[in-house]
């Protein structure tokens, strides 16, 4: 399976039910839309981003200087991997289930790829790590070892911060001072249509950050995702946010109680707003029919993790009850099609 593979719309159309995306089912954020539709899209942005650079700081309490503008998190991805093959690194260290996007840049820019490299090894890497982590949704366990590690040295951390703001227990990882930090808030905001993010360099880091900004296209953030990542910044976003969270996690409750009821197996510790099961073995044999059949015929899409390194399962994000319920009756609809086969 190709390791670039997404969620969201496909050759179909988009799904009604779209459980194979991680984006908040709250959203839209209705402050985040009407920015939007205010952006001034007549001009370009400020190339250098002076204003959201300082803006996107004073939000995380850094100086402005450490904040890098970036076009989506595959595109930082893809960046940073480049920097760091022009820095003289030759590994990238991955977690064992992750995005496709990490090893893809990896291979594009000849960076050898493994899964559990010492962080005091011989050969200087670039680390990813994701938390929650994907498509898990755990705890991830490099973040405890990049803790404990005062200096990097020549090593590159990267943290993926994609699904911090969707912590269904509101509460927030330590995130290692000697790391950077990749934020991608169109999913938190339920808006994954919106490409624009950015990048938190750890502090000392000016280097870098001068060689990863010269790496970017002009206006590589549009006046759209400018007024985006300005309204990222907003009280009312936020608590937005919060409320959102409370949703989810009930939702989330129902929506676990529903897979079992189904025979499905949850992969347990998610902390996030979707989940990994594992199907009845019955089922997993022939998964790529059922899921294709689900798709065509019910306008329900699920992930599976393959792509993620993880086989035999889907992923689901966490959606609204009458998504639920669709996905039950098409099951049911699937499995009394199979008993007059």
């Amino acid at each position: 399976m190709a390791d670039n593979l997404h969620g969201g719309p496909d050759a179909l159309g988009v799904a009604a039910h779209d459980f194979s995306t991680n984006a908040n089912s709250c959203g839209p954020c209705p402050d985040a839309v009407q920015a939007l539709q205010a952006a001034h899209a007549q001009q370009y942005p400020d190339p250098a981003y002076t204003a959201l650079r300082a803006r996107l700081g004073v939000f995380h309490g850094v100086d402005g200087a450490r904040i890098v503008p970036a076009g989506s998190a595959s595109e930082f991805i893809h960046r940073i991997s480049a920097h760091a093959a022009r820095r003289g690194l030759r590994h990238a260290v991955l977690p064992d289930h992750s995005y496709g996007d990490y090893a893809q840049a990896a291979r594009v820019w000849g960076l050898t790829i493994s899964r559990r490299l010492a962080l005091d090894g011989p050969a200087p890497a670039l680390h990813w790590a994701c938390e929650p982590s994907s498509p898990l949704g755990r705890a991830d366990p490099a973040l405890a070892q990049w803790l404990a590690c005062a200096q990097p040295g020549p090593h590159l951390h990267v943290l993926d911060c994609a699904y911090q703001p969707l912590r269904l227990d509101g509460q927030r990882s330590a995130l290692p001072a000697g790391a950077w930090q990749v934020w991608t808030p169109n999913k938190a905001l339920g808006m994954t249509g919106v490409r624009a993010a950015y990048a938190i360099a750890p502090e000392g880091a000016q280097a870098d950050v001068e060689a990863l900004l010269a790496l970017a296209p002009s206006w590589v953030v549009g006046a759209h995702g400018v007024a985006f990542l300005e309204a990222w910044t907003l009280p009312a976003v936020q608590q937005w946010l919060a409320a959102s969270r409370v949703q989810l996690a009930q939702w989330k409750t129902a929506q676990i109680a529903l897979c079992a009821a189904l025979g499905w197996q949850i992969e347990a510790g998610s902390l996030a707003n979707y989940l990994v099961a594992r199907w009845p073995q019955a089922e997993a044999a022939r998964m790529g029919a059922r899921l294709a059949w689900l798709r065509r015929e019910h306008g329900i899409k699920l992930r599976d993790t393959g792509s993620f390194g993880l086989a035999g399962a889907v992923r689901l994000g966490v959606l609204p009850p009458a998504s639920q319920q669709a996905l039950a009756r098409a099951w049911q609809a699937a499995e009394l099609l199979d008993g007059n086969t």
